[in-house]
């Protein structure tokens, strides 16, 4: 059994490797709800085992977050190879939507339709 210390260092050095020592990537980091993909095209046979693992996992749409849970890795970690597989064409991204802006809603119109839709009846 190996003392807790080594342990430990052992656990924080994995995503390290598994990013080849990146914390970000060439583009801005992805939140966690943005919806991603597989492209369809064919994935070139060097890449990394994690690569692979997204790729299968992303068959249909599936959030960074559930990609991250999938692959029981740090998001931070997700994030950097999501975006690499991004620039390759292997994974396509649809931005999450952002909340539009409310505004008041027109009383004297809702009760109209409210008084137009009690009529019917």
């Amino acid at each position: 059994m190996s003392p807790p210390g080594e342990e430990h260092t052992t656990a924080a050095v994995r995503p390290y490797v598994i990013t080849r020592g990146r914390a970000g990537s060439s583009r801005e980091a992805l939140p966690l709800e943005t919806l991603v993909a597989a492209s369809g095209s064919a994935l070139p046979p060097h890449l990394q085992p994690e690569y692979r693992r997204i790729a299968e996992f992303c068959q249909g749409l599936l959030s960074v977050a559930e990609v991250a849970a999938h692959l029981g890795q740090p998001p931070a970690v997700v994030q950097v190879l999501l975006a690499d597989l991004i620039d390759w064409g292997h994974i396509v991204a649809r931005p999450p939507i952002r909340v539009a802006k409310r505004k008041r809603a027109d009383l004297d119109l809702l009760r109209k339709v409210l008084d137009g839709l009690e009529s019917k009846l």
